[in-house]
């Protein structure tokens, strides 16, 4: 019994390695070409992919700005020239800005405009689309009578609006 148990299974391996061989040859030999292209473009798409991803990653940037001190910059030069120092901080005139009907956003946007951001930095810091920003500033400068800008912070500090 056990020696019929030991010839069955040395005949079983034999036709399982050579059924494996069978196969092997079928597969690696007869399509080698498919095979190999298979694994180049396997590997062009995963360097491509890595190359991508590399190449178009956003890279941080750290903006440093340096803002003056009122007290410590105006004070003593106002303090020297004879002339009374400033009160505190500035307060926009809200029944200037009622008379000319412009809006709380409106306002922040001619503010931003006069630190000198761009409507695509602006929209970004208010969390808006660049339209937005553009309908809102140009309201701000019908509202003014201004054409520009420049000449929209120019009157925005003669009305009380801005420091």
């Amino acid at each position: 019994m056990k020696r019929h148990v030991l010839i069955f299974g040395i005949v079983g391996g034999i036709l399982i390695a050579l059924m494996q061989w069978t196969e092997y040859r079928f597969v690696v030999i007869e399509h080698s070409i498919e095979i190999y292209g298979g694994l180049v473009a396997a590997i062009f798409a995963g360097v491509g992919i890595w190359l991508g991803m590399r190449i178009t990653r956003r890279k941080e940037r750290v903006v440093v700005r340096e803002v003056p001190v009122i007290k410590e910059v105006l004070v003593p030069t106002a303090a020297r020239a004879g002339m009374p120092a400033p009160r505190g901080p500035f307060v926009p005139d809200g029944s200037r800005r009622e008379e000319l009907g412009i809006t709380p956003r409106e306002l922040d946007i001619l503010e931003l405009i006069a630190q000198g951001l761009s409507n695509r930095e602006i929209a970004e810091k208010l969390f808006v689309s660049e339209n937005t920003v553009k309908t809102h500033s140009s309201r701000v400068f019908d509202k003014l009578g201004a054409k520009r800008r420049t000449q929209a912070v120019q009157l925005g500090k003669q009305f009380g609006l801005l420091p």
